[in-house]
């Protein structure tokens, strides 16, 4: 028997890179997981049968985290056989590497659609649904505390979220739902390799603990942790997993 078994979980963003490791670890340890993508129909289906080819179950379901109209609609659909949603993941996010000097208003207003105005009425959304004893994560980036050129917009608003996350521990905490942050370092995905060019990514891999970049299911399973019993007394943390990139 799974962690997880009985469980159902809502994860945004799980086509693809950590999000997918996120819901093929998820569904292994027995929950029903539902996940959202944008554009990555194939990869979101690939997700699916090798969940569904492990012994998981795994539902894909195309959703825009900017768009709040179907946020409602989405968190229904991701309750599970027993009619309640018990963990939700707040993964997807948009990635910006732009001088502020040359930000515009619409890069501005589109980032923060996504990785800040979405996540916030997610989690608030989530705490209406989640039982007592529910799951919230959200998904940070160690650029918060070691920010760098050109991601003032992303440092920016993977901080917010991490304030949503230490604030919506202390009003959900009365009913046991445990909010909590993971912060992933250089991990191999897409998204790290096309905002970083090699030498940055080799110099980043330099000031790592443990000498080497990190792997999406590492980090799935730090999330993991937090989604299971274990961790019912751990909230309003950031994790910080990034091979001891920052120690």
């Amino acid at each position: 028997m799974g962690v997880l078994d009985g469980k159902a979980a809502l994860v945004t963003g799980g086509s693809r890179g950590i999000g997918a490791a996120i819901v093929r670890r998820l569904a292994a340890d027995g929950a029903v997981v539902t996940f959202t993508f944008v554009n990555s129909a194939d990869a979101a289906g690939t997700v699916v049968a090798e969940v569904k080819a492990a012994g998981g179950e795994a539902i894909a379901v195309p959703a825009d985290q900017s768009d709040l109209s179907g946020i409602d609609g989405l968190f229904d659909q991701a309750t599970g056989p027993t009619g309640t949603l018990d963990i939700f993941v707040c993964n997807a996010a948009q990635a910006m590497v732009k001088p502020i000097a040359d930000v515009t208003v619409e890069d501005y207003d589109q980032l923060f659609a996504t990785n800040v105005k979405g996540p916030y009425f997610a989690i608030q959304r989530a705490g209406r649904v989640l039982p007592d004893g529910g799951r919230i994560i959200a998904l940070s980036t160690l650029n918060t505390v070691m920010p760098g050129p050109g991601i003032s917009l992303y440092a920016a608003s993977k901080a917010a979220l991490e304030q949503f996350v230490k604030i919506a521990a202390r009003e959900y905490g009365p009913r046991a739902i445990t909010v909590n942050t993971v912060s992933p370092g250089a991990t191999d995905t897409d998204m790290f390799h096309d905002h970083n060019p090699p030498q940055v990514q080799d110099a980043l891999v330099g000031i790592t603990a443990l000498g080497r970049m990190g792997k999406p299911a590492e980090v799935a399973d730090v999330v993991a942790f937090l989604a299971g019993p274990d961790a019912r007394w751990m909230t309003g943390q950031n994790l910080r997993a990034t091979g001891g990139m920052l120690v």
